[in-house]
């Protein structure tokens, strides 16, 4: 029995968390802005039967610290099984790992939806984006990518929570592709243990103008805004942003990593590229807009 599935990446640019630690993790999030893209995060499930439960996770492309999120998705998916198996798991990576990119989100919807398939569970595609969603809350690797991934596109999220219960509404962005250049990351964890409380102001005000203009240049200057208030900054990004903003392209800061971003229209996109190309410690990363969200691909 076998599940195949794939979930895009997703950048934020900038966030309100909405976290209380008295609901349920499916009620808890951000609401926020941001973008998926056509690269991200594809999983192949097998199981087998077995005399105890137990599974195995491998990785292709990229490597993460740690298997945290997919461990929870699989027991999570044990708890309602009957009987006794061995899953294997292969997550192929193909965006570097802590770096803004929603990885861990892609991981767990992807990994969510491939055993349902291969365990024929019949779960809704709600309750699978409901359980990637807590695996993220749980394990503290995130608050609003999985409801982004779920859906694609380019999006404001204006309601905190799992899918099926946040809510997001999708801007019109055309044939924009994302140009990206990756430094280095930046811990998640550590930074929604340390820093939450002090920038839910600034990100829920950039959320209601937003929703309001449903501009492009806006989410640039907002992203760039919301990290030089949360002091993510450093020299090397802020010598992209300045090289860039010189070429007239604006750009925005992926949250959380040493990422800077710029969604363009087709004939910007040698331009973004040839700035980026002189940064020859980073990743560079181009892709178009993914709308689909996660899905199935198959066995």
């Amino acid at each position: 029995m076998r599940g195949v599935a794939f979930s895009p990446a997703h950048v934020t640019g900038f966030f309100k968390a909405e976290v209380n630690r008295e609901l349920r993790p499916e009620f808890q999030g951000s609401i926020g802005a941001g973008f998926s893209i056509q690269t991200g995060v594809t999983t192949t499930v097998s199981i087998e039967d077995a005399e105890f439960s137990d599974f195995s996770i491998s990785v292709s492309g990229y490597k993460p610290d740690n298997t945290q999120v997919s461990e929870f998705v699989i027991r999570e998916f044990l708890r309602h099984v009957n009987g006794n198996y061995f899953v294997h798991v292969n997550h192929e990576i193909k965006v570097p790992v802590g770096y803004g990119l929603g990885c861990s989100a892609a991981v767990a919807l992807s990994l969510s939806y491939a055993l349902n398939q291969a365990f024929n569970m019949g779960f809704s595609k709600e309750q699978l984006g409901q359980i990637a969603h807590k695996a993220e809350v749980m394990c503290q690797t995130g608050l609003g990518d999985v409801l982004a991934s779920y859906h694609g596109g380019f999006e404001i999220r204006v309601k905190e929570g799992a899918p099926g219960i946040g809510q997001l509404k999708k801007l019109p962005i055309g044939a924009y592709s994302a140009v990206m250049i990756c430094f280095s990351s930046i811990s998640t964890k550590q930074f929604l243990k340390e820093r939450l409380s002090s920038i839910n102001g600034l990100g829920g005000k950039m959320v209601t103008s937003l929703e309001k203009t449903h501009s492009i240049d806006e989410f640039h200057d907002h992203s760039v805004e919301f990290a030089k208030y949360v002091n993510i900054i450093t020299p090397r990004m802020q010598q992209v942003i300045d090289d860039l903003r010189t070429n007239g392209i604006r750009c925005g800061v992926a949250l959380f990593g040493e990422t800077i971003f710029s969604l363009v229209p087709p004939e910007q996109e040698d331009m973004v590229i040839n700035v980026l190309d002189k940064y020859s410690d980073g990743i560079i990363i181009k892709s178009k807009i993914d709308d689909s969200g996660a899905r199935l691909l198959g066995k």
